[in-house]
């Protein structure tokens, strides 16, 4: 799971060309690495790959600040 949402974010996400390989520790927002737009993309994605549905009031900071944050968020579902 945490691999395929890396290959995901690297390939199709990220605002710019990342200077080194995206960890699964990495800050999304706050990092640069993503934007609003680029996370909600990111949260469709996970919907329709790990066939979850994430609810408003859980599209939080806690929730999708890392990769690691997002695993621990969808292994709880």
């Amino acid at each position: 799971m945490t691999e395929i949402i890396l290959e995901y974010i690297s390939k199709i996400l990220s605002n710019e060309q990342l200077e080194d390989e995206l960890q699964a520790e990495d800050d999304l927002l706050g990092g640069g690495i993503l934007d609003s737009l680029g996370m909600m993309k990111l949260i469709l994605f996970i919907e329709e790959k790990f066939n979850v549905k994430v609810p408003p009031e859980d599209m939080t900071i806690e929730n999708f600040m890392t990769v690691d944050h997002i695993t621990t968020y969808l292994n709880k579902k």
